[in-house]
């Protein structure tokens, strides 16, 4: 049984799937999604209770937050990172954020005050080990909005900080650095079979990961130009190289960096290439 976030990180966890090579569909209104692979049976839950139902058997696997694991105290095997979002691949941030004409600069300040979160025991762990005494809050959501008007600081997630900056927020500390993992129930990971079956999809995830900022290149060239051409590639490895019927010119073939083609494609035209294609990739495993 895999254990899927609902909520913001669904629509990115099914496209990320698929480039791995499972489908997953659903209806507008189910949780239980059907997935192209008989031996996976999944469920949609909220990021946040994710860890606790692995932890309690009733997912073998699951993906959910590093920032609810700790939250949540779940005794769970972390099996891989997976750096996603539905808005960049960068780890998000919880930090501590208080009004921009606050007098406030570190979290000292706000003994006695009131913090607003959803993270509420981390952030009631940070202020303790701090020696901070602090009235931490529950938010059910919206929580930037609450200063300076209901509380004198929230602790929220941000990834770009631009929600921090339009609602006129600054950041004082970052207590908790996130990304999505897969995780895995301690007696489904010492189950052989289950084990292989959670590793293969650790595998094939992280691959699409990597793909999602590389892409492949091919291209005839003429031998002579050869040298020239493969010094200039960045390539993961050495390139594929094959004979053409011609004697004179082969196809080479290799995998760059997406944001480095549009620099070396002109290059490869001047060094004798020809019929260069790039072409996306779903999966590049190492």
């Amino acid at each position: 049984m895999l254990g899927l976030p609902k909520g913001s990180l669904e629509e990115s966890t099914k496209s990320l799937f698929a480039k791995a090579g499972w489908k997953i569909t659903t209806s507008s209104r189910s949780y239980k999604p059907s997935i192209n692979d008989p031996e996976l049976d999944g469920r949609f839950i909220r990021a946040q209770e994710v860890s606790r139902y692995v932890e309690h058997g009733f997912f073998d696997c699951g993906l959910t937050g590093y920032d609810w694991i700790q939250e949540n105290g779940s005794d769970v095997v972390e099996v891989c990172d997976l750096v996603y979002s539905r808005a960049s691949v960068l780890k998000s941030r919880w930090v501590l954020c208080v009004p921009e004409a606050s007098d406030i600069t570190k979290p000292e300040q706000l003994a006695g005050k009131r913090v607003a979160t959803e993270l509420v025991g981390t952030v009631k762990r940070y202020f303790e080990k701090k020696g901070v005494s602090v009235d931490v809050e529950f938010s059910w959501g919206a929580t930037e909005v609450k200063v300076p008007d209901l509380v004198d600081a929230i602790v929220d997630i941000t990834e770009t900080g631009n929600s921090i900056r339009a609602n006129k927020l600054r950041i004082i500390d970052t207590l908790l650095e996130t990304n999505t993992k897969l995780i895995a129930n301690k007696a489904s990971w010492a189950n052989p079979a289950k084990r292989k079956k959670i590793e293969t999809i650790a595998l094939l995830l992280r691959g699409a990961l990597e793909a999602e900022s590389k892409v492949g290149l091919k291209m005839n060239l003429p031998r002579t130009a050869l040298d020239g051409v493969v010094k200039a590639l960045p390539s993961l490895r050495n390139p594929t190289i094959s004979q053409l019927s011609n004697v004179e010119w082969v196809a080479l073939e290799t995998i760059i960096d997406e944001n480095v083609a549009r620099e070396i494609i002109p290059q490869l035209k001047e060094l004798g290439a020809e019929g260069i294609v790039e072409y996306p990739l779903n999966k590049v495993v190492y």
